[in-house]
């Protein structure tokens, strides 16, 4: 009977030593970080959000909000040990990829996750095609893990719920907007739909910049980084499809005529230019034997006189009398 019971309490020790000792070794991977608690408290540092400069993006009213403690991060090595009393938290920082229609809430919305709906300023629906790339934030891992029970879903709905806003009051830069001007008529509707439309086609890489820029807190907010937004195709309403496809045809004809104009303008004046070179330099090649005269006569006179210059005059004279075939002599009474 005491051997049975000595043989229980050192199996007891042993399944202890087996479950609390033995695997209270870890290993950290290196696109891991760690974060442990004891008793469900985790190891904090003497810093907050508020003093890391992602704290930088977020509102005034938001930084009370959102001040999170500094954690302690174990690094990637090992091996690692926690007593039972202590709990390790994993969190992958490489970088992925998601859909931007993806709903983890709901996988058969936005189409099955393949297209998310939004509203352009002319009230028209239309589709989003696109991907998001993402990373936890090492610098911010008490927002991740403790502070919102699905980061992923609380960002992505962040995400969306910025791009639909930049949709709705998307305009086009000034120097576009005066270049579909002439394109469009401003009181037929379809037109300003597909114009509008268009301008989001044209400039999907300054909403994806406009994008990247209106998300930087959700590194203070949730520890997410966005690292980009790729929105990559913007489908319009079906009932306003040929309306576009018009608008484009007859931007394309005029941008064409604007562009030929152009080039023979261009042409027409590089030929002004050259035609005033020509004749200022025929101009000048005729004056140029007349200054030279004129030189020489100055130089004649100084040096000789007015009798030399008398002598020359007369030099000039007989030799145009001499290939004159008539001559004309004025008699004075």
């Amino acid at each position: 009977m005491e051997i049975s019971f000595i043989g229980l309490i050192f199996g007891a020790i042993g399944w202890f030593l087996l479950m609390y000792v033995i695997r209270g070794f870890f290993t950290i991977n290196q696109n891991e970080r760690v974060v442990k608690t004891s008793f469900g408290r985790a190891q904090r540092l003497a810093t907050t959000t508020l003093d890391n400069p992602m704290a930088e993006y977020l509102r005034p009213d938001e930084r009370e909000r959102y001040k999170y403690p500094q954690l302690q991060v174990i690094q990637p090595g090992g091996p690692y040990f926690k007593w039972p009393w202590e709990k390790i938290y994993k969190v992958s920082i490489a970088t992925e990829t998601v859909n931007l229609a993806f709903d983890a809430e709901d996988m058969n919305a936005n189409r099955g996750g393949t297209e998310l709906d939004a509203v352009t300023k002319d009230q028209l629906n239309i589709g989003l095609v696109g991907q998001l790339r993402f990373r936890v934030s090492d610098q911010n891992l008490y927002a991740y893990i403790f502070g919102v029970k699905r980061p992923l879903v609380h960002v992505l709905g962040y995400f969306v719920s910025i791009l639909r806003q930049k949709i709705a009051s998307f305009e086009a830069p000034e120097h576009q907007a005066a270049a579909t001007a002439q394109v469009a008529n401003a009181s037929d509707l379809s037109a300003a739909a597909g114009v509008s439309i268009n301008d989001l086609r044209k400039n999907l890489r300054l909403l994806n910049e406009d994008m990247d820029k209106g998300c930087m807190s959700s590194t203070a907010r949730y520890g997410i980084v966005l690292d980009a937004s790729l929105i990559t195709g913007i489908d319009p309403p079906s009932d306003v499809e040929s309306a576009l496809a018009a608008i484009n045809t007859a931007h394309n004809s005029v941008g064409a005529e604007v562009s030929l104009a152009q080039a023979a303008a261009d042409q027409k004046l590089v030929q002004s230019r050259r035609a005033v070179e020509i004749n200022t330099l025929n101009s000048q090649a005729e004056v140029e034997p007349l200054v030279q005269l004129a030189q020489q006569l100055a130089d004649l006179k100084k040096n000789g006189g007015s009798g030399v210059l008398n002598a020359y005059v007369r030099n000039v004279k007989l030799s145009l009398f001499s290939k004159a075939k008539n001559a004309f002599v004025e008699v004075k009474p």
